[in-house]
């Protein structure tokens, strides 16, 4: 999986997730269970990570819904 997208704005999370679901791409925000035990202040952000080998695929539906400047740099 690779990560795609860290943030605290959990309604762009729900929308990129979302997304992802409508175009078949398997995705998983990280990092819930730690955001829950901070009390939900918003200090922790969360990931959403995506199939590796649909990552291009995926960055580009994010683009076009005009998420791109919430991308992650791409790894090596």
């Amino acid at each position: 999986m690779h990560e795609i997208i860290r943030t605290n704005d959990v309604v762009l999370l729900s929308f990129a997730e979302s997304l992802m679901r409508d175009a078949g791409i398997r995705s998983l925000i990280a990092d819930q269970a730690m955001s829950i035990m901070e009390g939900s202040i918003g200090m922790l952000p969360r990931r959403l990570l995506v199939e590796s080998d649909r990552s291009d695929e995926a960055r580009q539906i994010l683009t076009d819904a005009g998420l791109g400047a919430e991308l992650r740099d791409q790894e090596g």
